[in-house]
């Protein structure tokens, strides 16, 4: 009898949970990401979607001690989400061979700024699921680069963004500037797995869950956390898992174009990447890759600023043509410097809902004593411009009377002729060896 009833209950959870495991695989079933591509502009917010299930039915206290084996600073905690997302990158055995292939040359660049900044080195993992360490990631809000940083976030962290660079995309300045935001939300927080949640949804939202939460445990205020955080932490925890233990689940290192030895060297001048990469008998499209900051394929150096070059290791035959085109040869391009703007992608939608509800015409009922001078006057408009939008043939006016005073466009132009200013739009013109980045 307690045989069969233990039949049942097996049989009930495998068929309930079959449905929500097909839902899963569903979900998981992302398109590849093109990890060296300079031109790929869609959403690369890597933490896919998992169900929650609160019948935990698959511990695995192999997994457990694995993760414990290789636990440092940061708790490497073991429970269903972090193996449902096991399950998801131990499945994405192309992905995370590409992961393991760059971590080779991406690893030691992250190491050195965490450890200049004396924060975690586990928090090298992160730009698995953040970008797929991918320097050209652009998120669906405007995210860029290694470590996904919005535009002010950067400002504030000391990356530059003008018309040439785009420093969320270095991986050597936007490593260090990571490895500041994590010492500051450590000491505002103090707690890891708090402040690589803060990375994701910023401290003043991991603030408002603890306060939600009466705790300051990551695993209490998880709930009150907005979605994507509460799978951030349980993913990452499995892509260390995964990084270090790929051999338990069929996971082969893939060879990238970084499995290359190069060098760094400091130009004081413009140089070509263009004329760089013909000079090293190289693709153009690698040796960018290599330096993925500038978005001209130009490298704007100067003696006050020199800028940094990554290259492949040169023969003592190519080092005659590189050394001209390092020193000799002349860039066609303005030097101007221009700051570049606000990329985050949710300001320009708020903008555009704002401007669509702005009502587009603005009424004014008159009042005794009121004539169209004192009206065009309080609302900094022309007399005329009343006359015409209330078709007016005369002046008089009577009290109660309801008149337009101001339009969207009308208003526009005004304060253009008021200020003496003109504002004008302009796309800016490429030369052969720049390129339109649409992000500036």
């Amino acid at each position: 009898m307690i045989r069969n009833v233990l039949v049942v209950i097996l049989c009930v959870l495998f068929g309930l949970n079959a449905p929500a495991q097909e839902k899963i695989n569903k979900l998981d079933s992302i398109s590849p990401i093109s990890f060296l591509s300079t031109t790929y502009t869609g959403d690369t917010t890597a933490v896919p979607l998992v169900l929650e299930n609160p019948l935990f039915y698959n511990y695995n206290f192999t997994y457990k001690k694995r993760l414990d084996s290789i636990q440092r600073e940061i708790p490497l905690t073991y429970n269903e989400s972090v193996q449902r997302y096991i399950d998801v990158y131990a499945g994405r055995k192309e992905m995370m061979g590409k992961m393991l292939g760059l971590s080779e040359y991406y690893f030691p660049i992250f190491e050195n700024a965490l450890k200049a900044f004396s924060v975690p080195a586990e928090l090298k993992y992160l730009p698995i699921i953040e970008s797929s360490m991918n320097s050209h990631a652009i998120s669906r809000v405007g995210a860029t680069g290694l470590w996904q940083f919005m535009f002010t976030t950067a400002k504030g962290y000391g990356l530059n963004m003008d018309n040439f660079v785009d420093e969320r995309k270095d991986p050597i300045q936007a490593s260090y500037a990571a490895a500041r935001y994590f010492k500051d939300a450590y000491a505002e927080l103090g707690d890891w797995l708090l402040a690589i949640a803060a990375y994701n949804c910023g401290t003043g939202n991991v603030n408002r869950a603890i306060a939600k939460a009466h705790s300051r445990d990551f695993w209490a205020i998880r709930p009150f956390l907005p979605m994507e955080t509460r799978n951030y932490v349980p993913a990452f925890i499995a892509a260390i898992y995964v990084m270090n233990c790929p051999d338990k689940h069929q996971i082969m290192s893939q060879k990238s174009l970084f499995a290359i030895k190069t060098d760094t060297i400091q130009v004081s001048r413009y140089v070509s990447l263009t004329e760089l990469a013909q000079a090293l008998a190289m693709q153009e499209e690698d040796l960018c890759t290599l330096n993925p900051s500038y978005k001209k394929k130009i490298v704007n150096g100067s003696p006050e600023l020199p800028k940094r070059i990554i290259m492949p290791k040169v023969s003592l035959a190519s080092f005659a043509s590189i050394y001209e085109v390092l020193n000799d040869h002349t860039v066609e391009v303005s030097p101007q410097i221009i700051q570049a703007s606000n990329d985050d992608r949710r300001i320009r939608t708020k903008h555009r809902e704002v401007a669509e509800d702005r009502p587009a015409v603005v009424y004014h009922k008159v009042s005794a004593g009121q004539n169209l001078t004192t009206i065009a006057d309080q609302f900094g408009v022309e007399v005329q411009d009343l006359k015409v939008w209330n078709k007016l043939k005369g002046n008089n006016l009577v009290p109660g009377q309801k008149l337009i005073v101001s339009k969207n466009a009308g208003a526009v132009r005004h304060s253009e002729s008021r200020s003496g200013k003109k504002y004008i739009s302009y796309r800016e013109k490429s030369n052969g060896l720049s390129r339109s980045s649409g992000r500036l």
